[in-house]
């Protein structure tokens, strides 16, 4: 018998969406709900326990401004080829996420915390990628995911955006990020406009699943 309510946590864990266009971006973002959803994602596995998480919370306006010009650097061109290729392709879903990424981009300055999660690296990955890479990601995105659980739990939204780490060197460069920490993404995080959020469409399980092989 689970302790826990299935039906809630199935609910969290199906309706907890990448939030672009209904990021509440008036609303202030209390610091301690953000340092409890990170005591929480701390709670995540890690390989070899080396808990290697970092976390970088930027609210200084001054700061989300410059992020959001290098974020913007690093992703219009990808943003308009893609929304561009999308609609000639009439593939009306995809339309519609480079609708909501191109919008996010737009204001992204405005959205009241903007939250980098890094990695420790303790060796480097070039010395073997197929194993580094894997090890490196397996240690912090389970740690980022409780974070956007935790976050839905709490009525915030917010999604994992990557297009920044184009112009990595210069994040590093404003936040004071050393050389052995790696950034892995750029979590815009705000207050949600409503909270009913459904499961997305996705394509049936069977056309994904491979059962003791290929």
């Amino acid at each position: 018998m689970s302790v826990f309510d299935l039906s809630v946590t199935d609910a969290l864990l199906s309706t907890t969406r990448a939030v672009r266009k209904r990021l509440d971006l008036e609303r202030a973002v209390p610091d301690e709900i953000i340092r409890d959803c990170l005591e929480l994602s701390m709670q995540a596995p890690t390989g070899s326990n080396k808990q290697g998480w970092r976390w970088i919370v930027v609210t200084d306006a001054g700061k989300r401004e410059s992020l959001a010009e290098i974020y913007r650097k690093g992703a219009d061109t990808y943003l308009q080829d893609g929304y561009q290729e999308a609609k000639a392709a009439g593939a009306a879903q995809d339309v519609r996420v480079y609708e909501s990424a191109r919008y996010l981009s737009d204001r992204l300055e405005e959205v009241p915390v903007h939250v980098i999660p890094c990695i420790e690296m303790h060796a480097d990955p070039a010395d073997n990628p197929e194993l580094w890479w894997p090890s490196l990601m397996g240690s912090i995105l389970p740690a980022v995911w409780s974070f956007q659980l935790a976050l839905r739990a709490r009525g915030l939204g917010s999604t994992l955006t990557t297009l920044h780490l184009n112009c990595a060197e210069e994040a590093a460069a404003l936040l004071g990020i050393p050389d052995n920490i790696k950034q892995v993404g750029l979590l815009p995080v705000a207050y949600t406009k409503g909270t009913d959020f459904k499961p997305a469409k996705r394509r049936p399980l069977d056309e994904a699943l491979h059962w003791n092989g290929w």
